[in-house]
C-alpha cells in the first residue's frame, strides 16, 4: 500500500507519517520534498519547470516522486508513507496515476487545520509567518487551505484539536 499524507506545510504530515511508520512493521517513509528542495538549489541545470518558486512545477521532481516511491515500495514489506503537499489537481493526478502503475492500493488522507492553527504549529517549529503577509509561505498556505476544501485531494481529516498521535491513530483506524 502507498499512503499519501497530503496537507499544507506545517499541518503535521511528516510527524504523522513518522508515527504511522513506527506502528506498521516493515513500512518506509519517503519524503520527496527533500528532492524538491535539492532541485530548487541547482540553478546551473536547466530543468523544465525550473525558475518557479514551487518545486512541484519542475517536471523532473514529479517524475522522481513516482520513481522514488517505486524504489521505496520495493524495499518496504508493507506500506510506503509519502507526506507531501498537493494543491494542484493536475500534479496530484499525475503522481497518483504514476504510482498506481506499480501499486494500485493508494490511499490519500488530507490533513486540515485553520490558518491560525497552522501558523502556531510553524511558530513552534521556529518559523515565523503572519497570515496577513504577502510572502510565499503565507500565499501558499492560503492556496493550500482553499484547494484542500476539494475532497479530490484525499480523505479529509481535521487536525484542529488533535495531537499528531491522535491523527496517526485516526488514519490507522481508517486504513
Amino acid at each position: 500500500m502507498i499512503l499519501l499524507i497530503n496537507g499544507p506545510f506545517g499541518v503535521g504530515k511528516t510527524t504523522v507519517g513518522r508515527l504511522i511508520r513506527r506502528r506498521i512493521p516493515g513500512s518506509r517513509l519517503y519524503n520527496p520534498e527533500w528532492t524538491g528542495s535539492l532541485l530548487m538549489r541547482l540553478p546551473f541545470i536547466r530543468l523544465r519547470g525550473a525558475g518557479t518558486d514551487d518545486f512541484q512545477d519542475i517536471d523532473l521532481w514529479r517524475r522522481t516522486v513516482v520513481h522514488g516511491t517505486r524504489v521505496f515500495r520495493s524495499i518496504a514489506r508493507d506500506t510506503v508513507i509519502v507526506p507531501m503537499t498537493f494543491s494542484r489537481r493536475d500534479y496530484y493526478d499525475e503522481i497518483v496515476s504514476g504510482i498506481r502503475e506499480f501499486d494500485d492500493d493508494v490511499r490519500t488522507f488530507c490533513l486540515k487545520a485553520e490558518m491560525p492553527t497552522i501558523l502556531e504549529r510553524l511558530k513552534q517549529r521556529g518559523e515565523k509567518i503572519r497570515e496577513e503577509e504577502d510572502n510565499w509561505p503565507a500565499r501558499k498556505l492560503r492556496e493550500c487551505i482553499e484547494a484542500h476544501k476539494d475532497p479530490h485531494f484525499g480523505e479529509p481529516l481535521n487536525t484542529e484539536n488533535l495531537t499528531a498521535a491522535e491523527v496517526a491513530d485516526q488514519i490507522l483506524q481508517r486504513l
